[in-house]
């Protein structure tokens, strides 16, 4: 959105925007028009009494402008839709009349060094949203109007750097050269509005407040590329992927890997008393629309329709809803309370294609779920045991973690007063181990609160694995009950938990957190026998099956290449 540099604080009423006379406009006319709005500096004093915390969000928000603007120099008539500032940089989402591409990342980086070096400065001016939409429809830009549409306020904020103009509430930084250690990475697919189609292009970048930082970011980088699953995982022949399948393809190598892992799971959870069962993938909505899950997360299950086209079965996402099939197939007694039911079966759920990755977020997938019914009374214990499997399961891969209580979402379900029992409940549950935590507000699920186990990986990434969630909701629309000690019916409360989170997840995790290099127990080949010579290789195989009969995961190198290239 190109206009004018000049400058000039005039009061809003002095401006009135006529989409004619916009669009009628040449530049040059359109820029001098511009320049009359009542534009103000973003003040240096004020950027520098900031916290380097919030300096650093202006900057990668700053820095969307820049390369947006830089853009507009590339593909001139670039229709900008939303540019936020993110944990390590920014993005900008776009439409362009010919579609940007990678060869055309180094022109940009080119226009965003000389936009910073230029060292413009951000300004800012209010105006009346009905003239800021007939601004943006005399620019041509389609995104921002809509955007307009959404805005609850009669006034919006307009900033400006050079000759680039953008819808924005801001903050910024009051210069273009603070932004100098910024540099774009990638682009990708888009969704706009939710719709089923990427229509967008994004353009992603980071931006740092020292070079030093930028160059350590950059390094991060490569390692990750060098980390990235989707390429290990071939390589180490684990895996691999098709266009036309939903996930991965696992070869007998990453097959070998899921059942060690899972093996070792139900080892575990065997040795802590769980039980095991087995459900059916696919059931009536009927199901979903007890446990709720049908008003809070239908656009997220494959649906199958009758002859009418009703919603008649689903493919479930969850374990949970048939978990409480199980438990009411007889009669419960207080002295079989903690109950304790895991199901390692595959969910699936109906995710945005944009937002699929790997193994890492699939449509299907397998997860190391239970659910424990229980009392009030058996809380607090049930938690220590529950973080004390984290601590042995995540220690075997030296991953450290934090945690989280996530308390009630806008979307609740049930009454607060119950919600707030389950809060209590899980704090003190949590304040019982002696880990600490944080209060992530409002993130909790649907039906209860719930503590989250984010894990660190070697490269310094937190991924969210493990959870455990309170439930008070499940058991009181399942009517699920017990028999008590003095032979009333009383209502178990649920907690829900997995460790590993999806199996599929936590293997791409360890691919990246341990470089492909697998502790020896859990590698799909633990001993490799190399036959010097042709005449060797059936003394090999005899060695191997020594070894396998041992069970030892063994494999035979008979390649026609000296001993020293195949290790």
């Amino acid at each position: 959105m190109m206009m004018s540099q000049a400058s000039q604080v005039n009061d809003p009423a002095d401006v009135s925007i006529d989409l004619d006379t916009i669009q009628a406009m040449d530049e040059t006319e359109r820029q001098a028009f511009l320049s009359g709005l009542p534009w103000q500096p973003v003040s240096i004093d004020d950027f520098k009494a900031l916290s380097k915390e919030e300096q650093l969000f202006r900057i990668r928000h700053s820095a969307a402008h820049i390369m947006a603007d830089a853009v507009q120099h590339v593909r001139p008539g670039t229709s900008f839709a939303t540019g936020p500032a993110t944990e390590h940089g920014f993005f900008y989402d776009m439409v362009s009349p010919e579609p940007l591409t990678n060869d055309d990342l180094e022109t940009i980086q080119s226009h965003i060094d000389q936009i910073t070096a230029a060292k413009h400065a951000f300004e800012f001016a209010t105006i009346p949203k009905a003239d800021a939409r007939r601004l943006f429809k005399g620019l041509g830009q389609r995104h921002k109007q809509d955007i307009l549409t959404k805005i609850p306020t009669d006034d919006v904020t307009l900033y400006r750097h050079g000759n680039f103009l953008d819808l924005c509430a801001g903050p910024h930084v009051p210069l273009t050269s603070i932004c100098a250690n910024m540099k774009v990475l990638n682009l990708s697919a888009s969704h706009w509005r939710g719709e089923a189609v990427p229509s967008l292009t994004r353009l992603t970048g980071t931006a740092w407040a020292k070079d030093k930082d930028l160059n350590r970011y950059l390094e991060f980088l490569e390692e990750s590329k060098k980390r990235d699953h989707r390429v290990l995982g071939p390589q180490l022949d684990l895996f691999s992927f098709h266009p036309w399948a939903s996930g991965a393809l696992w070869h007998p190598h990453g097959v070998t890997l899921r059942h060690t892992l899972m093996d070792f799971w139900r080892k575990t959870i065997y040795n802590k008393d769980y039980q095991e069962i087995l459900n059916p993938q696919l059931y009536r909505k009927d199901l979903f629309e007890t446990s709720g899950h049908w008003d809070h997360y239908q656009e997220n299950m494959f649906i199958f329709r009758d002859e009418q086209n009703e919603p008649d079965f689903v493919l479930k996402p969850m374990n949970c809803p048939d978990t409480m099939l199980y438990y009411k197939t007889k009669l419960r007694s207080y002295k079989e309370l903690p109950l304790r039911i895991a199901e390692g079966q595959i969910l699936h759920r109906n995710e945005a294609s944009g937002a699929i990755h790997g193994i890492m977020r699939t449509r299907n997938f397998v997860q190391d779920d239970a659910h424990v019914f229980l009392t009030t009374e058996h809380v607090h214990a049930e938690v220590q045991q529950l973080m004390g499997m984290i601590d042995e399961l995540y220690g075997l891969f030296d991953l450290t973690y934090t945690v989280s209580l996530s308390t009630r979402p806008d979307d609740y379900m049930g009454e607060k007063h119950v919600w707030d029992e389950a809060e209590r409940a899980l704090e003190e549950a949590l304040q019982s181990t002696g880990k600490a935590f944080e209060i992530d507000e409002g993130e909790g699920a649907f039906y209860g609160p719930k503590v989250d186990i984010h894990i660190q990986d070697s490269l310094g990434r937190r991924w969210q694995c493990g959870t455990i969630q309170l439930d008070f909701q499940l058991p009181e629309r399942f009517d699920l009950t017990y028999i008590a000690q003095d032979g009333s019916h009383q209502r178990p409360i649920v907690v829900h938990r997995a460790i590993f989170g999806s199996f599929d997840r936590f293997v791409g995790i360890l691919i990246e957190h341990l470089g492909g290099a697998f502790p020896t127990w859990l590698a799909p080949i633990q001993v490799t026998v190399l036959p010097i010579a042709d005449r060797h290789a059936d003394y090999a195989r005899q060695v191997a099956q020594q070894l396998t009969d041992q069970g030892i995961r063994v494999d035979v190198d008979t390649a026609s290449e000296t001993v020293n290239n195949r290790i």
